[in-house]
């Protein structure tokens, strides 16, 4: 068993990376099949508490130091949620003002959160979803651009960049030559991205499955149908080995099945990514072929609970 020590670090942006691996054991498709090994890479682990805490953190430090983002401007962006959080929390640690566009529908906690941290948030219309967001900013921008730093995560390339300094090393570091699958969401597409490319380098064959919603209208939040969205400037089609479409009602199940089978209590995009990389799994059984597979757990299942009432009062 390899162990990690506790780090001392000199600010809550350092705690960013270096989640863990965790083997999925207790999955009935898994349990009679030792040489074909499934594990999550749990990306609750940042401190912001989702897989976004990457992307953001390398779009702020890389705009801080080629001075696009100074301490006079606004870091606006859309966001349905953890990447607001995470540029909530960032933008806290290095004094910066956020503002964010989400849709009203966005879970309460990440609503809760991003504020608890200091963001402003104003709310696009729900139906347009994702998209309705990134339109509303942009007009935002448009009218102010002097006022604005809008790192665009959909069109920014520090967004994938991150995962390839950082995601895809920390699991090559961990597995090495046993990896033989990697399966990550498609929602601004920056994880896929990122990762797959620095992967394909590692010189020895590794199939990237990239998992989308299996029709425009779903419940999968954080992902994309992308023949019916707003197709985010850096994704690129031809970047993943295989596109696979997942309903919302297997991400879902497999996310309360993660619950009670392993201990991990996850948001649904990480149950849709872990369904396909289960897919995967049966496939290599079938076929009597060892395989190690690694998908991507975005979050936590926490963050879609609508929290109970409370109000805090004072009595002198």
């Amino acid at each position: 068993m390899k162990l990690h020590r506790a780090r001392t670090l000199d600010r809550i942006l350092d705690a960013v990376g270096n989640t863990p691996l965790v083997r999925l054991a207790r999955l009935k498709e898994l349990q009679r099949a030792p040489d074909v090994k499934v594990y999550a890479k749990l990306e609750f682990a940042n401190p912001g508490g989702s897989v976004k805490d990457r992307a953001a953190r390398q779009m702020i430090l890389d705009a801080l130091a080629d001075g696009r983002l100074t301490r006079d401007k606004i870091l606006v962006d859309s966001t349905s949620g953890n990447t607001g959080v995470a540029y909530a929390m960032i933008g806290a640690a290095l004094g910066l003002k956020v503002e964010l566009v989400m849709p009203r529908n966005v879970t309460e906690p990440r609503k809760r959160v991003a504020r608890a941290f200091g963001a402003k948030l104003t709310f696009s219309d729900p139906m347009e979803g994702s998209d309705g967001a990134i339109k509303q900013v942009r007009e935002m921008v448009d009218k102010s651009p002097e006022q604005y730093f809008y790192p665009d995560q959909y069109s920014n390339p520090s967004n994938p960049r991150a995962h390839y300094l950082g995601t895809a090393k920390e699991i090559l570091d961990d597995l090495g030559r046993e990896l033989t699958h990697f399966v990550a969401g498609l929602g601004t597409s920056g994880t896929m991205m990122g990762s797959t490319r620095r992967l394909k380098e590692a010189g020895f064959p590794i199939r990237c499955v990239a998992v989308e919603p299996d029709q425009p209208l779903h419940g999968l939040e954080g992902l994309k149908h992308m023949a019916s969205s707003l197709v985010p400037a850096i994704y690129d089609p031809h970047v993943p080995d295989e596109i696979m479409p997942v309903g919302t009602d297997e991400g879902w199940d497999m996310s309360d099945r993660l619950a009670r089978e392993e201990g991990l209590h996850v948001g649904h995009s990480s149950g849709a990514n872990v369904w396909a990389a289960v897919q995967l799994a049966k496939q290599c059984i079938a076929r009597g072929e060892p395989a190690t597979i690694v998908a991507i757990v975005c979050d936590r299942g926490d963050r879609y609970f609508a929290p109970m009432k409370w109000e805090r009062s004072y009595v002198w």
